[in-house]
């Protein structure tokens, strides 16, 4: 959980904000949602274990910082960036309008085409014929720069991995479960983060 915390310089960040855990490679938001949903699932954890913080080496961090940090990287996914772009299909008013998806690109025409025919949609400079809304793209690269550009995969295609990390997040730092989400039992097979205390030793007999 340290290394996640700009402060702690493990791992390099954005000017923008966004975690490179990639290591400036490309397709960085499928990391960065996914830190992002662990970071608030420990957050709960300590919450639910009444733990306000814990140390990285000889520096207390609270559980506070690693929130930010996981409410950080969500914001910037769906538009709290440089480009003031949602990297969300579907959600805002400025989204990726070229993803490379095959079932958004190919316009239903009444025609089947096979892999090597869908390339000229692949190609096409137009803009998909269907959303694929709620899809989460490859995003920007370290520099907060994105192209939407259908062909460059390494911005606009989705993943079920990235996808799978950002909704987990979005489910993890939303208040608005209410008594779906149990906090105080969701984590009741997780064993204490400190050990158990050694049982006392017999009574003592002469």
């Amino acid at each position: 959980m340290c290394s996640y915390l700009k402060k702690y310089n493990v791992y390099n960040f954005t000017k923008g904000g966004l975690i490179l855990m990639n290591h400036g490679g490309p397709q960085n938001l499928q990391y960065a949602a996914n830190a992002a949903f662990i970071a608030s699932v420990f957050v709960d954890y300590m919450n639910a274990t009444g733990v306000p913080g814990w140390y990285c080496g000889t520096q207390y961090t609270g559980a506070d910082e690693l929130h930010k940090f996981a409410t950080s990287q969500v914001d910037y996914i769906l538009g709290a960036n440089p480009r003031k772009m949602s990297y969300v299909v579907g959600y805002g008013e400025k989204f990726p309008k070229h993803v490379h998806h095959r079932g958004a690109s190919i316009p239903l025409d009444g025609h089947k085409y096979t892999c090597r025919g869908g390339f000229k949609w692949r190609d096409t400079q137009n803009s998909n014929p269907h959303n694929l809304t709620g899809a989460m793209v490859g995003g920007p690269d370290r520099f907060d720069k994105f192209q939407d550009f259908r062909p460059n995969y390494n911005y606009t295609e989705p993943s079920l991995a990235g996808n799978a990390g950002l909704v987990a997040a979005l489910v993890s730092l939303t208040t608005s479960g209410g008594s779906i989400i149990d906090k105080n039992t969701m984590f009741s097979g997780v064993p204490p983060l400190s050990p158990t205390s050694p049982p006392p030793p017999p009574p003592w007999k002469p």
